[in-house]
């Protein structure tokens, strides 16, 4: 980060002790700092990715509703891993690389709380995977549209001879199959679901020897939300299973999120209607977990010696 952002603020923004100012330049550098690092090729590659498996299905003799099905089911999934890596290499560089190049005290010498700097580049984050996030969605949308005038296009080709009732009923599931509003809960999830992973690595990057043990540590943790739900249901139905082995299940649960709540993919390509009181527990859920870690993330970093 270049520490000039801080020096060009106003002397009055820059001896407050909270300036949002001071926030916004450190987070700003830090979204073009990420940018320098052409962590977007994951667009290019989501991009390659969807219109590689819209010609896959093109390919092969599938009916429409399983050509849809597939698309999504690619791009959700797709997307969901993609905003996860970026989440988790972007944030795990950022404090290393500045400790490394010496910034982060140059930064810290200027008036510049701790909590600031965390906030700032946490924000920076946020914002870089928000931005990735909707170019995604809009790849993912206009690849549905695209398919969608392409399988119209074969039902009118291949509807002659059929009574016009019948081509408009059809168009009309092929429409119905598209875009659903229950698209729009999975995106806001995926979404959730990085911004946690990067408050999450933000946290171990505090007390983390290096960017390797970082990026580790986060995966693992991964691993650990996206069997947790299992485990811990397959614990509490045994009926001769381990007291010890269900309070430790609860412990993990209240440390780790359990990941399966945020998987809405499955329902959406079955055509399962998301009910909005497990979006907003889900989304909630997200929120309060972000919230913690990113507050345990500045404490952890205040008490660092640098």
């Amino acid at each position: 980060m270049n520490p000039a952002i801080v020096t060009t603020l106003p002397p009055k923004t820059r001896h407050k002790f909270f300036s949002p100012a001071r926030v916004s330049a450190i987070a700003c550098n830090t979204l073009l700092e990420l940018v320098r690092l052409k962590v977007f090729y994951f667009l290019l590659l989501f991009a390659l990715l969807i219109i590689g498996c819209s010609g896959f299905t093109s390919i092969f003799d599938f009916q429409f509703q399983e050509q849809f099905q597939i698309l999504k089911d690619v791009s959700l999934g797709s997307m969901s891993i993609f905003t996860l890596m970026l989440s988790i290499l972007a944030t795990a560089m950022m404090l290393p690389k500045d400790i490394e190049d010496r910034t982060l005290y140059t930064i810290l010498a200027k008036p510049v709380p701790r909590f600031e700097y965390i906030m700032g580049k946490l924000l920076g984050v946020f914002s870089l995977l928000l931005i990735s996030t909707l170019v995604m969605s809009a790849m993912f949308v206009i690849a549905l549209y695209a398919k969608q005038q392409i399988v119209i296009n074969n039902t009118l080709h291949q509807g002659a001879g059929i009574p016009p009732d019948q081509v408009k009923a059809m168009i009309e599931g092929v429409k119905s199959q598209t875009f659903t509003v229950s698209l729009i809960p999975c995106l806001i999830t995926i979404y959730l679901k990085s911004v946690l992973f990067a408050a999450l690595t933000m946290l171990i990057s505090t007390f983390a020897t290096s960017s390797i043990f970082t990026i580790f540590i986060a995966f693992t943790v991964y691993f650990i939300g996206s069997i947790e739900g299992l485990a811990r249901e397959y614990w509490y139905s045994t009926p001769n299973g381990s007291e010890t082995a269900k309070i430790l299940m609860g412990l993990v649960a209240l440390f780790f999120p359990d990941l399966q709540l945020f998987n809405l993919v499955d329902d959406i390509v079955a055509g399962n209607t998301i009910a909005m009181g497990l979006f907003v527990k889900t989304a909630g859920l997200g929120v309060v977990y972000t919230f913690v870690y990113s507050f345990v993330s500045y404490v952890v970093f205040a008490f660092k010696e640098l």
